[in-house]
């Protein structure tokens, strides 16, 4: 969709609505493509204005809004590209004929409206009518985020000031999934690079342990991610984790998470050496319960390896077992996919995580125009999902959106009641910093009052990270300014 601006520059937040109401759409600027909208903003005073005019397949819609700016420079910032938002959700409605489950919000976290009203002093009830009323949600997706928020904000009030979240990053899979974008490499094409990674891994991590401490940081939660850490032998993880132990004190840590997303990369000898470790938290994540879907995602592993993971991660003894599933997988189809919740929860996992599939740019589906379910099925999907997951125990307790997500739907996190996931909470609702180690590891910087988080980026792939050692230094540095400037008193 061909995008026009007059009276402002909110390029980023016109992007973003598009793409969140008609993810078909690209912006592109110039040329005589027939879908176009003209997005203007005008200020009188205090009063400011937005209009949008689109033409959308042969159909028009108009949308305006207005009112009264008030507050900070920062939050009148705010308000304008509100209203910029909103124009454009009225405009998209009329020409496109949509009614978006998510209404006209836009961005990662749909919630955050709902947080803000609580902390305001509403009730769960009136955030979910202000979700409804004011920004057009669906009441199933309204009763989601404000059940959310109020998750955040009880574990927003059990953190202190100098808590802090630790994520470590291993960049390797034994394959690279057809939806995914992440930076990973194949352990089969990449085997020589483990080791210097490994080796540069516990340097960074001792470096950082070091700056913790001088720095009186408490780290709350602990999250080893990906690629798949259990494609490590059992002896490169005992490594890790002893590194890990020397250098952290994990004494206030609430979890220790590592995922062992690939069942073919589970073995009980590395979940020995995990639960050796205090490891109490980790993942099994098949996407779906489906052979014939997980062969066009290009997993080697079947639905049957996962049942005998998922046996032997109850063997071990941990507290508490994650699987994720994907609803939009290609070849699967809503009963597909009900079969694979059911599973799900019949294996006994007290956290199931369900996304929605993200159409990213890098990823296989995309650059080989697999074919996946239609955004109606999609919705089947989740509307399944919500209600089986409710009758079973669990409850939501984060939520986010990403680009380009099939039918503009979400991700949900449920878990049953105490078993939470923590560093998903930390992250997605910006409580805390995360000090992230590893190839392609984003360390967010969370301070007090709005726009106050930093970032500082790891390299991406593992051997330039190897590679520059200089860059990891430069990003703990900025790390340690940014607290001893004092930038995350609450």
């Amino acid at each position: 969709m061909r995008l026009c601006f007059e009276g402002h520059n909110e390029v980023y937040a016109v992007e973003q609505t598009l793409m969140a109401l008609l993810p078909e759409e690209r912006p592109v600027y110039g040329g005589d493509d027939p879908n176009w909208a003209g997005v203007s903003l005008t200020q009188e005073g205090d009063r400011a204005a937005a209009v949008t005019e689109m033409h959308y397949r042969g159909e028009t819609g108009r949308g305006e809004c207005a009112r009264v700016l008030s507050g900070t420079e920062y939050e009148r910032e705010g308000q304008r590209r509100r209203l910029l938002q909103m124009s454009f959700f009225m405009a998209a409605r009329q020409a496109a004929h949509i009614a978006p489950p998510w209404g006209s919000l836009t961005g990662i976290r749909p919630d955050k409206v709902a947080v803000q009203a609580l902390d305001a002093g509403s009730t769960l009830e009136e955030a979910r009518r202000l979700l409804e009323e004011e920004y057009f949600v669906t009441p199933r997706r309204a009763r989601l985020a404000a059940e959310t928020a109020a998750v955040t904000r009880r574990l927003r009030r059990e953190l202190a000031p100098r808590d802090i979240a630790l994520y470590v990053g291993i960049p390797f899979c034994p394959t690279r999934c057809a939806y995914c974008s992440f930076v990973s490499a194949s352990v089969e094409k990449s085997f020589h690079l483990v080791e210097p990674y490994l080796a540069a891994l516990k340097a960074e991590i001792a470096s950082a342990g070091r700056l913790c401490r001088e720095l009186g940081l408490r780290v709350r939660a602990f999250y080893m991610g990906g690629g798949t850490p259990t494609t490590l032998t059992a002896e490169q993880m005992d490594g890790l984790l002893t590194v890990l132990a020397d250098s952290f004190d994990f004494a206030a840590c609430g979890e220790y998470t590592v995922e062992a997303g690939r069942p073919d990369t589970v073995t009980a000898e590395k979940l020995r050496v995990l639960r050796s470790h205090g490891v109490d938290r980790i993942s099994v994540n098949p996407q779906t319960m489906e052979d014939r879907v997980l062969t066009a995602i290009g997993r080697r592993h079947s639905a049957a390896q996962i049942l005998s993971a998922m046996e032997l991660a109850a063997a071990a003894g941990f507290r508490h077992i994650n699987m994720d599933l994907i609803a939009g997988l290609p070849e699967d189809t809503p009963e597909g996919f009900r079969r694979s919740l059911d599973a799900c929860v019949a294996l006994g996992a007290d956290n199931i995580t369900v996304h929605t599939l993200s159409l990213k740019k890098g990823s296989r589906i995309t650059l080989e125009g697999l074919r996946i379910p239609s955004a109606e099925a999609v919705g089947e999907m989740l509307d399944y999902a919500d209600p089986a997951l409710r009758s079973a125990g669990y409850g939501p307790y984060y939520l986010y959106r990403q680009k380009y997500m099939s039918g503009s739907f979400e991700n949900v996190g449920w878990c049953r009641p105490g078993s939470e996931n923590l560093y998903n909470v930390y992250i997605m609702s910006e409580l805390c910093s995360i000090l992230s180690c590893g190839a392609g590891g984003s360390t967010k910087m969370v301070g007090a009052g709005p726009g106050s988080i930093r970032r500082a980026f790891n390299l991406k792939y593992p051997a330039e990270y190897t590679a520059r050692p200089e860059k990891i230094a430069e990003n703990q540095a900025a790390f340690a300014a940014f607290y001893r400037e004092g930038g995350a008193l609450l």
